[in-house]
């Protein structure tokens, strides 16, 4: 097994190589503005560091989201390329659920990524592995009652300190722990999700109202 993992869920442009026991390679870069450019170079950093080329690879990892429309995408159509180009499995796993497995905390807890618009993408979690809601898109304020008490994880926990006042890092998830958490699924046989984007709300960029379609004469 050679599994390489990516995504561009959250303002970090994250890949890395699992080779069935171990992460033996990975790069991780925090800028929101650049995820097309950052992220084939960093799959090139990975596979010279590893000393392997890009067909050794036998399945690819992607982070679903949630996550914006535009830095998503890139993730999930490099994944896409990579598995149809090299005619193996993508496999989904929840951008959420690698920042639980990375956390690695007992108890029930939160995972909370910024969602801009003054809101985050969270989920409750029993623990490292289990999650026990959907994903879900709000304001923090509306969700304070069903995380009240807990520890919260990612960087939406810690942009909101009223609400999530037991946050603590890792404040973006790695592809290391997308990985990982892939790798000993895949290993129990337990199935991943599709690599379809978990966007939960309407794109940024739409269409004006009263757009007016010039047709030529």
């Amino acid at each position: 097994m050679l599994l390489l993992a990516l995504d561009t869920a959250t303002p970090a442009v994250t890949v890395a190589l699992h080779d069935g026991t171990d992460v033996i390679a990975s790069s991780s870069q925090v800028d929101a503005r650049r995820h097309g450019e950052l992220l084939l170079p960093a799959v090139d950093r990975v596979l010279a560091e590893a000393g392997l080329r890009l067909d050794a690879v036998t399945g690819i990892v992607a982070g679903i989201g949630p996550g914006p429309y535009t830095g998503l995408r890139v993730g999930l159509m490099t994944a896409d390329t990579f598995g149809l180009a090299l005619g193996v499995p993508v496999h989904g796993v929840c951008t959420l659920d690698g920042l639980a497995y990375a956390a690695d905390l007992e108890g029930p807890f939160v995972v909370a990524t910024d969602a801009r618009r003054k809101e985050v993408y969270w989920a409750r979690y029993a623990d490292s592995r289990t999650r026990l809601t959907d994903p879900a898109v709000d304001r923090p304020a509306d969700i304070a009652g069903q995380v009240a008490g807990l520890p919260a994880v990612g960087a939406g926990a810690l942009l909101y300190p009223d609400t999530f006042p037991k946050a603590h890092e890792p404040e973006h998830v790695s592809a290391a722990a997308l990985a990982s958490l892939a790798a000993e699924k895949l290993a129990a046989g337990e199935e991943l999700a599709e690599p379809r984007p978990l966007y939960l709300r309407r794109p940024d960029a739409q269409v004006p109202k009263n757009y007016k379609v010039v047709t030529p004469k």
